[in-house]
């Protein structure tokens, strides 16, 4: 397949943007990349997708997600983030079945592929929710998912029993890490080689010291972990309880370093960014939901400055309330520039490099997805820029960051696949999908006994 006449932002090692460029796909691979009229001339009997007026982009890493929470969409709107958990996510999570989770898994699927982001990192799947059927949903979607199972053996945020998580969802060891192992055995390298199992350990405070420590020797060996972490004042003050700050209590059970990606890590010392930097621990950056829950701002500048890896992720539907990575970049390029006071913050290049290659970096697939380079994978999305609120534009990495999103994305391909055309997804029936989740939401909302809760504030009539 062969895919001409666009304009390519390659997110090579030297940045190359291609003008009235093509790439040439062959298997699950970039055979080739560079001028269409070069391609076409070595290539004369390949099909041909003409994509004049059209962007070409790598496929979004989304390294921060949670698939189950998709479900919830709506559920626990304008609240902080002990009692969004509290109130409102742990007892509607708490009443899922197997079935809600992969009806939730394929919904969130379904969203992502559609607005660009062929890769993601489910951070912490719980048990109940079916790890099988999230496999299923990745396989049979055309994704490729770094999932994370659940590590945990402490049923309270930050150890404070104020701060319950609802019975269903508590694990023990047994259930959570020995599970996620068995998981790992099970599925890691299935789907054509794009599932990948992770530990997804529970925030400081919802794991023993010794089980961090038992699960971070396995990861040593083979499998990665992704964290919460720093995201709220009330993680500062467990750890100020304990005599640390985030990075040294990570360290002091095994969590840092280059097999470890820790999300939000919104309320960091200097130390902190130093020892993140020292040890090659990654980070992820989830603007949207920081600001909506009013977390606080992650000090990006100052990690990027220190050499830290820095990734980009949506969060859960219930904080954000999008999966739409394009979304995601716009806000993480023009927050910092108001808390910093310097519109040069984290400019439109820097935040495609977050979405893009230090995604790869941090999954451990920078040899093979995260740019357009030959023998790459053939992970790419197209955006249709011929539209008025498109218009005019200049630089493409800006107009891609700053102005395209979701709905933009007319062309996805994963593994040398086509998994979205014109707009529309090809391997799942999007309606079938969103059909099912609204039914299964409002069955899960009365599950829980907070239909009245969700609902609108202003009278219904």
């Amino acid at each position: 397949m062969l895919y001409t006449q666009a304009t390519i932002i390659t997110v090579n090692g030297d940045r190359d943007i291609i003008e009235d460029g093509a790439i040439l796909v062959q298997g699950d691979q970039i055979a080739a990349i560079g001028k269409t009229k070069e391609l076409t001339s070595l290539h004369p009997h390949e099909t041909v997708t003409e994509l004049e007026g059209r962007i070409i982009i790598p496929g979004l890493i989304n390294t921060h997600m949670h698939t189950a929470q998709t479900l919830l969409r709506g559920t626990a709107d304008d609240l902080e983030l002990v009692s969004w958990l509290c109130e409102r996510i742990w007892p509607l999570q708490g009443n899922f079945t197997t079935e809600d989770g992969y009806t939730a898994a394929r919904l969130s699927i379904t969203e992502m592929l559609k607005s660009g982001t062929t890769t993601f990192l489910e951070s912490m799947f719980a048990d109940r929710y079916g790890f099988d059927g999230l496999c299923q949903a990745v396989e049979e979607s055309g994704i490729r998912g770094c999932l994370g199972k659940i590590v945990m053996d402490v049923g309270t945020y930050a150890s404070d029993p104020k701060w319950a998580m609802h019975p269903g969802l508590v694990e023990d060891r047994e259930m959570s890490l020995v599970g996620a192992v068995k998981m790992h055995e099970k599925w890691d390298g299935k789907a054509d080689g794009r599932i990948r199992v992770w530990f997804g350990a529970r925030t400081p405070g919802g794991v023993s010291e010794g089980l961090y420590k038992e699960m971070t020797a396995i990861s040593r060996k083979h499998i990665p972990i992704t964290m919460h972490c720093a995201e709220a004042p009330a993680d500062r003050k467990f750890f100020a309880s304990h005599n640390h700050t985030p990075t040294s209590y990570c360290e002091a059970v095994n969590l840092l370093g280059p097999q470890t990606v820790l999300v939000h890590m919104v309320h960091l010392d200097n130390s902190d960014i130093a020892k993140l930097a020292e040890t090659g621990t990654h980070v992820v950056h989830c603007p949207s939901s920081d600001t909506k829950l009013a977390s606080g701002i992650c000090r990006v500048p100052e990690l990027l400055a220190a050499g830290v890896n820095v990734t980009l992720g949506t969060d859960g539907a219930p904080c954000n309330n999008t999966c739409d990575m394009l979304q995601e970049q716009r806000l993480a390029g023009i927050l910092h520039k108001v808390s910093t006071m310097n519109p040069t913050s984290v400019p439109a290049e820097t935040v495609m490099e977050l979405a893009t290659i230090n995604g790869a970096r941090a999954l451990g697939l920078a040899g093979s997805i995260g740019s357009l380079e030959v023998g790459k994978k053939a992970d790419f999305v197209v955006l249709d820029m011929r539209a008025p609120h498109l218009q005019p534009w200049h630089n493409p990495v800006s107009a891609v960051v700053y102005t395209a999103t979701g709905r933009d994305v007319e062309l996805v391909l994963v593994d040398g696949k086509e998994v979205v055309r014109a707009g529309k997804l090809l391997t799942m029936d999007e309606e079938a999908v969103w059909k099912e989740a609204a039914r299964r939401s409002k069955e899960v909302v009365a599950r829980a006994g907070l239909t009245k809760q969700v609902g609108a504030e202003w009278p219904v009539k």
